[in-house]
């Protein structure tokens, strides 16, 4: 018997790895393709209890669009390392609007070029508190089928592969006396000999999510700046933040010290209107 001859079942492996790679190669090439242009980044809603999306196809292909909710707002690890854990069901958040949020339509088809304005209704409790409530709009898109023959024996049989990009997108709904307010519990600052680190643990005292900028500054004995570093902040319950700052490898007098910085000024990716302004945290923390 030959051992260099390959069996019909060697060569359904082979063909199969091959398929492998070719729906990863696939992947990666329509993984922009898929994707639509959706505006704005946050639907805020009010006293109207309406909202709207805009959701656009720059592709050349039509793209299947749907429209679902979620909940999930930034939380954080030991590390503070902060990510957005979505729930779609058993949501125990007292702040959360998942159960009372509706939208028009649901699902689309998008032809190239073309758009489509998403409308969102709220129909929230009556009695309600005062205060600001949460959800995420999940976009999903695909550009529908593409067939991959897979080579077999009678060589008929095909597979079909979709592909599914999803974004989501914050919405809140506000009612009545709105209060943004933040209190830091805790700061750790430590250095190692390349770095300073900061940890703060951070509270929302208020009833709506205490949206801001934190910029840390790291400060030598003559009053120069060494390190400067910016952070978009959005407090929903509890958060731990840390923020990493690089020490100078020469031209500086220790010894150190950061100041931090917490405001609601300065976020330039959030509309005026929507922005709530809250309460001002600074404070310095010398490094021995």
């Amino acid at each position: 018997m030959d051992s260099n001859k390959i069996t019909p079942r060697q060569l359904g492996r082979l063909r199969w790895r091959g398929l492998a790679f070719l729906i990863v190669a696939l992947f990666f090439a329509a993984e922009l393709s898929a994707n639509v242009l959706v505006a704005p980044t946050a639907v805020i809603m009010s006293k109207t209890k309406a909202g709207r999306l805009n959701i656009q196809n720059p592709t050349d292909k039509p793209v299947e669009v749907s429209i679902r909710f979620s909940f999930g707002i930034p939380v954080s690890d030991s590390m503070g390392v902060v990510n957005i854990e979505l729930q779609d069901s058993a949501v125990t958040d007292p702040r959360s609007a998942l159960d009372w949020i509706k939208a028009f339509p649901r699902k689309m088809v998008l032809e190239p070029g073309a758009s489509q304005v998403v409308r969102f209704r709220a129909t929230p409790p009556r009695d309600l508190p005062d205060g600001e409530y949460w959800a995420r709009i999940l976009v999903r898109s695909q550009e529908g089928q593409r067939e991959i023959p897979v080579a077999a024996d009678d060589n008929k049989i095909t597979t079909k592969l979709n592909m599914i990009m999803q974004m989501a997108i914050i919405l809140k709904y506000r009612t009545g006396n709105l209060v943004a307010k933040m209190e830091v519990l805790n700061t750790e600052v430590q250095q190692t000999d390349s770095s300073v680190i900061a940890v703060l643990d951070m509270v929302n005292r208020g009833n709506v999510s205490y949206v801001g900028l934190m910029t840390c500054h790291l400060v030598d004995a003559d009053g120069n700046e060494v390190a400067r570093e910016e952070i978009d902040l959005a407090v929903y319950h509890n958060l731990r933040r840390r923020v990493e700052l690089p020490k100078p490898v020469g031209g500086f007098r220790p010894p150190y010290h950061v100041d931090v910085t917490i405001n609601t000024d300065g976020r330039t990716d959030i509309p005026t209107e929507d922005l709530i302004i809250g309460n001002s945290y600074t404070r310095s923390f010398a490094l021995e």
